[in-house]
């Protein structure tokens, strides 16, 4: 069934770019494709599951890497970059990102890179990057110290997010991007919050409507945020919600842990951290986790604070040898230190933290 797609507009540096979110639009994708790069010369580059059970209808070269987190090194970035030379692409050409969020972040950043820049187009496959990863032009790979540490800024010529597509989605990445849309309104939207709640059981049996409000309302927090902070030196720490932890529990489970479910235990343990400052009320991380547990999320956390804590100092946000979080203040707003949006913390706290969130996941 094709619908009348719902469309959101992302500003940046250079211009904007549209987001346009409806089902049906992955067997258009040809025509969709010469309108937003009329003339150019494609290639796709997907991952060998979505590869197997999505069919796109672009008759061009297919460039296809393994499934996962793994596929996101300096090693792939440059085998698909010889691969495209070998092609004998040039700056007529364009590329296209047909799968998840690993292939939008590897794909992304080879066209950021690939001679010195060309257009690319998302066509994010997973409800995690329809909305979030997708959007935001944020392009990278991951190396032995962390997740996401080498990359550009590289905003996309449009992103197509087609709900359709996720009736092969399995639970885990489903859940997955809930999680991240609980991420957006506990941070930007407390209605958004509450409504993602109540809409719980229609979202886990895939209901297109319920869907694709999800995904619209989620992209337009999120571009509402990349759109005036496009570089992430300011507001956009927001969206980094979960992602200290997050980040630190994928990199301790050699990235065999699925993203969406690291962001889930991440946004507790820095809930607990929020409300051992004393920035957030009591009870807003165990609110948190029963909302969390109604999505399906049955996670836990490793019992290894030092793992953990030498895992975090690898984050982004981390100054110095600090720690720095960007914690929940109360549904819908954040908590902000004059001069940024993140917070310091110190190990104690992190550590009382990370055994007050064990207690609250095991009970």
């Amino acid at each position: 069934m094709v619908t009348e797609p719902r469309r959101v507009t992302v500003s940046h540096a250079a211009g904007q770019y549209e987001v346009s979110i409806g089902r049906g639009q992955v067997g258009d994708l040809a025509a969709i494709a010469e309108r937003v790069l009329p003339g150019r010369r494609l290639v796709v580059i997907a991952d060998r599951t979505v590869g197997r059970l999505v069919a796109q209808p672009l008759k061009v070269p297919v460039l296809l890497v393994p499934a996962g987190e793994s596929a996101k090194t300096r090693r792939r970035w440059a085998d698909l970059t010889d691969q495209l030379l070998d092609l004998g692409l040039g700056r007529d050409g364009a590329l296209v990102a047909f799968g998840g969020g690993v292939v939008g972040d590897l794909a992304g950043f080879v066209a950021a890179t690939f001679l010195r820049g060309i257009p690319y187009l998302q066509v994010p496959t997973s409800l995690l990057a329809m909305v979030d990863a997708s959007v935001g032009g944020k392009t990278g790979v991951n190396t032995h110290h962390g997740k996401n540490l080498v990359g550009a800024f590289h905003p996309p010529a449009a992103v197509i997010a087609d709900p359709g597509v996720l009736t092969t989605l399995g639970r885990t990445h489903l859940r997955g991007g809930l999680i991240e849309a609980v991420k957006h309104g506990l941070v930007a939207d407390a209605e958004y919050y509450d409504w993602i709640e109540a809409q719980a059981e229609p979202l886990l049996a895939r209901d297109p409507t319920a869907l694709a409000t999800l995904v619209e309302r989620s992209v337009r927090i999120k571009g509402e945020v990349v759109g005036a902070d496009e570089r992430e030196s300011g507001r956009r720490a927001v969206l980094n919600a979960g992602h200290t932890v997050g980040h630190a529990l994928e990199r301790l489970a050699a990235y065999r842990l699925p993203h969406g479910e690291a962001v889930a235990a991440g946004l507790v343990v820095e809930g607990v951290v929020a409300e051992a400052l004393g920035l957030a009320p009591e009870g807003l991380a165990a609110d948190l986790t029963r909302r969390l547990r109604a999505l399906g999320w049955q996670g836990t956390l490793p019992a290894d604070d030092d793992g953990l804590l030498a895992a975090m100092r690898h984050d982004k946000k981390v100054r110095g040898t600090v720690i720095q979080m960007a914690l929940p203040r109360a549904p819908g707003g954040l908590a902000a230190e004059a001069g940024g949006w993140t917070t310091a913390t110190s190990d104690d706290i992190v550590r009382q933290s990370l055994g007050a969130a064990r207690r609250l996941l095991d009970g």
